[in-house]
């Protein structure tokens, strides 16, 4: 099974500045995250970050900031516990005005809203803390995530090695940023191939 361009959204998670510092291999696992973060949106795929309590750890850095649709503040380790999956899968929007209320020649058609993107790339810190916890309520949730492993990193590798075990052992599919931009392409003829590959070199 490869990732589907058209199914999914990127999530970045708290890549906080009073929390990279201690992160191991924080710089790497940053830079990954730019990568996945640019490859996302010269493909149109959503990107969307989330900050736990930012007031105490900070924002995320402006420029990744800058690559996603919004930043989701939160407080639970979970992000989806405060809601985030809202943002991923809107509910459907309801029928408006009375169906009476006008002849029907002057009623304005129903508008669908874009397909729902049920795959979820996600990436970021801690992986056994607020990575893990939004990534296991996800596939509670009924979502396919994808967990990118060298965007991702803890204090300690035998913490994160944990996470990715548990993810793993739950349902989530273990990839790496090459491996995600090079599915999301599927050929070299794609027309944004180049664009890419000079962004995973």
């Amino acid at each position: 099974m490869l990732l589907d361009l058209d199914d999914s959204q990127l999530v970045l998670v708290d890549y906080q500045s009073r929390l990279m510092p201690s992160i191991h291999e924080g710089e790497q696992v940053i830079r990954n995250a730019m990568r996945l973060a640019r490859v996302a949106q010269l493909l149109e795929v959503p990107v969307w970050g989330t900050e736990e309590n930012p007031d105490r750890l900070g924002p995320n850095p402006p420029e990744l900031k800058a690559l996603c649709q919004r930043t989701f503040a939160k407080t639970s380790f979970s992000a989806v516990a405060d809601g985030f999956a809202e943002l991923l899968r809107p509910p459907a929007r309801p029928q408006g005005g009375n169906a009476r209320s006008l002849p029907k020649h002057l009623q304005k058609p129903q508008q669908s809203g874009p397909e729902p993107r049920n795959t979820i790339v996600i990436a970021g810190c801690e992986a056994h803390v607020c990575l893990l916890q939004t990534s296991l309520d996800l596939l509670e949730d009924e979502f396919e995530v994808w967990v990118v492993t060298d965007a991702c990193s803890s204090r300690s590798e035998r913490n994160r090695d944990a996470a990715f075990d548990r993810l793993a052992g739950a349902g989530a599919e273990l990839v790496t940023t090459e491996m995600v931009a090079f599915e999301w392409l599927r050929s070299c003829d794609h027309p944004a191939f180049r664009e890419v590959l000079d962004l995973v070199k």
